[in-house]
This record gives C-alpha cells, sequence and structure tokens, in this order.
C-alpha cells in the first residue's frame, strides 16, 4: 500500500504490551463487597430461621422446624432427627422429613454403631463435642461404601471441622436399606444442651460445666456427596442455637409433665360404678395447669354425689387449693348430701377462712340413680345440660354468686327428673371460653353440638362427651380419640383454659 501521512505500512505492529481488560484480576474492592454480600445473606437466613425456631412452643414443632431449617441450609431433601437426652429421662422421640413410617422402620432395621448418628448418640461418655459425621452410603465398585470419615469440630457447635479418615466398610443391612430407599449420602450433627441444659455438678472443680447430649439430627442425600464448607458452618451455628432452645423446651416440658401428674393425682382415678348410671369425665389441663376438678362419689342408700367446680388462679397455688376444695367437698357431702345448699355452704365458710384472697365456682348435684332424681346446687357456675331423644335444654338453676365474693353464699337447690337415656353433662367455664366466642354465643354452640350427638352413641355417656368436644371446639384442639377419667385427652393443642366435662347417662 502507499505511504499515507508518513506511515510505513510494511512495518509490523508493536506486540501488546498490556493484558486484555476482561483478562486483568478484580479490584481488592469488589472482592471484599462480594464476601461481606455472603456474610449478609447468611447471616439474614440464619436470623429468619433461628426465629422461626424461636417461635415453636412445643419439643415436636421445635424438632420439625430444626428438620425442615437444617435440610435447606445443608442442600438434603430428606431427614431423621432422635431426640435422646443423655440423662434418660426422657422423653424420647424420633422424627422424619419425607420419610414415611415404613422408611422410619427400615432405617431403624440398621444397626445403631452402624450410622452416623449412632455413633454420636452412643459415643464414649465425656464432654459431648461438636461433632459431624458425613456418611457415603452409595456402594463402589469394589462393593463397599467410601466415607469420608469423621469431622471433629471446634467444640463450639460451629462445624467447621476436618476429615479424619477416607474409607470405611459399612454394613451390609445399611447397604441394603440404603439402596431400598435411594440414598446416596447422609450428614450428622449432634445436639448439645448447650448453656441452657448445663449441670455445674457434673462439671470437674474449676471447670465450666460441659453440655449435655439431647440426640442428634441425620439429613440424607440422594446421591453421593457431603456439605461444602460454608453449608457445614451454618448448618453448625443453626444447630448451636437450636440445641438452647430444645434445653428450654425439654426443661419447660418436664414441668408441664410433673405438674399434669400431680393434677391428675388430684382428681379421682375412676369413676365409680353404680346400678342406674353410667359416668364418664374429660378434663384437660392448660399451659399454666389451673384448678378445675371433678368428682363423683357413691353415699349412702344408693345415692350419687356429682360436682364440678374452678378455683381462681393458676399454678400450684391453685392446684393445693383445689385438692383442699375437693376433699372438703367430699366430707361435706357424705355428712349432708341431702342438701346441697348446706353442702355449698359450708364450703364457702372453709375457703372465706382458709383461703380469703381466692374465689371459686362449684356446682354440686345429690342425684338417686333408681329415681332418676337430682338436687342441684350452683355458686357462680354453668348450669348443666340434659341431652337426650326428646329435650336438649339447660337446667334452670339460679344465678348465684361465687364462694368467697360474698360475706354469706346462699341459693335455692333446684329438682330434676330425667328420662330413662338421657344424659346430664356438668362442666367448667373453661369449656366455653374454649371456643373463643362470647359467653352467649358458646352456650348456644354447646346446646348444638350436644344436639348433634348421633343417636347411636347417646348410649355410651363416654361417647357423648367426645362428640361433644369435636363438635363445640375449633380444629386442632378438639380430642383426637376418646380419653379416660381423670387422665389428659389425646389430640389437643397447647391450651389457654383447662376444662372438665363430666357426663352422667341414667337407665
Amino acid at each position: 500500500m502507499p505511504k499515507v501521512a508518513g506511515i510505513d505500512s510494511t512495518v509490523p505492529a508493536p506486540t501488546q504490551t498490556a493484558s486484555p481488560l476482561d483478562a486483568l484480576p478484580a479490584a481488592p474492592g469488589a472482592l471484599i463487597q462480594d464476601r461481606l454480600a455472603g456474610w449478609v445473606s447468611d447471616l439474614t437466613t440464619l436470623h429468619e430461621l433461628t426465629e422461626r425456631l424461636a417461635r415453636t412452643r412445643s419439643l415436636d414443632g421445635a424438632l420439625h422446624e430444626l428438620l425442615r431449617a437444617g435440610a435447606a441450609l445443608v442442600g438434603a431433601r430428606r431427614g431423621l432427627v432422635l431426640f435422646e437426652p443423655a440423662d434418660g429421662l426422657g422423653p424420647v422421640s424420633t422424627l422424619g422429613l419425607g420419610l414415611s413410617h415404613a422408611d422410619l422402620g427400615h432405617l431403624e432395621t440398621v444397626p445403631r454403631r452402624a450410622t452416623s448418628y449412632g455413633r454420636l448418640l452412643d459415643g464414649p461418655d465425656g464432654p459431648a463435642e461438636a461433632v459431624a459425621v458425613p456418611d457415603l452410603l452409595a456402594d463402589t465398585d469394589a462393593g463397599t461404601e467410601t466415607g469420608t470419615g469423621t469431622a471433629t469440630g471446634t467444640g463450639t457447635g460451629t462445624g467447621t471441622g476436618t476429615a479424619t479418615g477416607r474409607c470405611t466398610e459399612t454394613d451390609p443391612r445399611q447397604r441394603e436399606v440404603a439402596a431400598r430407599l435411594g440414598l446416596g449420602a447422609s450428614y450428622a450433627v449432634p445436639l448439645l444442651a448447650g448453656d441452657a441444659g448445663s449441670d455445674p455438678r457434673t462439671a470437674p472443680p474449676g471447670e465450666p460445666p460441659q453440655p449435655a447430649k439431647l440426640g442428634a439430627a441425620v439429613w440424607l442425600y440422594d446421591k453421593p456427596g457431603e456439605p461444602t464448607e460454608r453449608q457445614r458452618h451454618l448448618i453448625g451455628l443453626y444447630v448451636r442455637y437450636a440445641g438452647e432452645h430444645l434445653a428450654r423446651l425439654l426443661e419447660l416440658e418436664r414441668a408441664r409433665a410433673h405438674v399434669t401428674a400431680l393434677t391428675h393425682e388430684l382428681l379421682p382415678g375412676r369413676l365409680p360404678r353404680m346400678p342406674g348410671v353410667q359416668l364418664a369425665a374429660r378434663h384437660r389441663t392448660a399451659a399454666g395447669d389451673g384448678g378445675d376438678w371433678y368428682d363423683a362419689l357413691p353415699l349412702p342408700e344408693g345415692a350419687l354425689s356429682l360436682a364440678v367446680g374452678s378455683v381462681s388462679g393458676s399454678g400450684p397455688g391453685a392446684m393445693a387449693a383445689m385438692g383442699r376444695l375437693r376433699a372438703a367437698l367430699r366430707a361435706y357431702a357424705v355428712m349432708e348430701g341431702e342438701d346441697p345448699i348446706a353442702v355449698l355452704s359450708d364450703l364457702e365458710l372453709l375457703l372465706r377462712l382458709t383461703e380469703p384472697a381466692r374465689t371459686a365456682t362449684a356446682l354440686f348435684a345429690y342425684a338417686e340413680p333408681a329415681r332418676r332424681t337430682l338436687v342441684l346446687a350452683g355458686a357462680g357456675h354453668a348450669p348443666p345440660l340434659v341431652v337426650g331423644d326428646r329435650r336438649t335444654e339447660f337446667v334452670e338453676t339460679s344465678l348465684s354468686a361465687p364462694l368467697g365474693m360474698l360475706s354469706c353464699w346462699q341459693a335455692p337447690s333446684v329438682e330434676l327428673v330425667v328420662a330413662p337415656g338421657e344424659t346430664v353433662l356438668l362442666y367448667t367455664d373453661g369449656l366455653l371460653r374454649r371456643t373463643g366466642e362470647p359467653m352467649d354465643r358458646a352456650f348456644a354452640r354447646l346446646h348444638t353440638a350436644a344436639a348433634s350427638v348421633p343417636a347411636t352413641a347417646r348410649d355410651d355417656p363416654g361417647a357423648v362427651a367426645d362428640h361433644v368436644l369435636r363438635a363445640l371446639l375449633p380444629p386442632g384442639s378438639g380430642p383426637a380419640g376418646s380419653g379416660t377419667a381423670g387422665s389428659r385427652t389425646a389430640g389437643f393443642a397447647e391450651p389457654a383454659e383447662d376444662f372438665v366435662l363430666l357426663a352422667a347417662r341414667f337407665e
């Protein structure tokens, strides 16, 4: 080409001395921003998950939330948690995520010593460490399991451990179950009580208390693999908080169980059997363990006393007052049970003398099953309800103040004659408040629930009581099955009010 403006085209262009812009390393500030963004994202995720865990109010709810959150953190689809406190005082439970009852049964057939969670739970006694155990469950060409061994953390629950082994040979049953369930790997972490569950008495002199083992959680992968270092760090932080939360719930659950057992000991262990009448009771304690009670006592000459009541307040004080009033009412019923007014008057005097700052409601009935008659007297209590083939109606009782509110309690009694096959329901106000409705609507709902009892169920007072509870209480707080006298009825959600329902069917 001809020369243009002194440029010689035959001269080669100089070689490039600088790298292209896309090959240049990123500026240090960009790396720091990316790392900070990752930390913020991790902290936000942990905050959301721990907030959801903190809102749980039961052990089962917390364990289910632990499985769901852990599966999201480690990238697994299924999981298993075994809650087995090391002190052996229970409760013991096994829950699964994405596993059916049959799957859990297959996993239980694997020897515990061959599983990652078994090595955590049944390991040697001593200071509990934050140990993560990943296992590869898929078979290799040699027919053995290739595992990463045991990753031992720093003891703080962060899960930032390093592998200590590479190859292990699994139990044949474990390989068989893994193949049946389609499992490629598992990752287990211990559940430690942390500061909330530490016992200073178990620590050596001069050393801080060691955390106790509560159980183990294991997440199951469909393919061979294990969590990344970042995922292990996140699950370690989350499990550390979960252990402290589970320890608090465990203490609360045990305290409630002890108080509930004490409450049941203060109530009749079983209801009496008498000709002409069938009895059934349903009793449910609340979270604060109130003072609702019931009683049925055979009296001379074939008579029967029926009573329900409620003491103001909650906790151990209300339970103790309930026990004293119930014992006193029994004595008064034996001495002058045919006069319910005298019985409640004596009980009111006792309450004013022994519990001046406490009030109580009570309903007492003197029944003669052979004649199918009842003489009733109530003190600030809801009226009984008669359920039969031809009628469902409340008994007209006089309105009176609760015991302990007036200087002298007095109210007229009411005589009731029931037809053969009719059932009389005595209950406390807690049953009405459980509905969440105003009292007038609650009474209407109770009447509707009693009127809808099927004819086939009216021969059994327990069936009548269960049907009324299922129809009356909101979904999730009604009974899943029939209970027994003096026992906690199964299937109730965490309640706000305790209640009593006593059913007497006259033949």
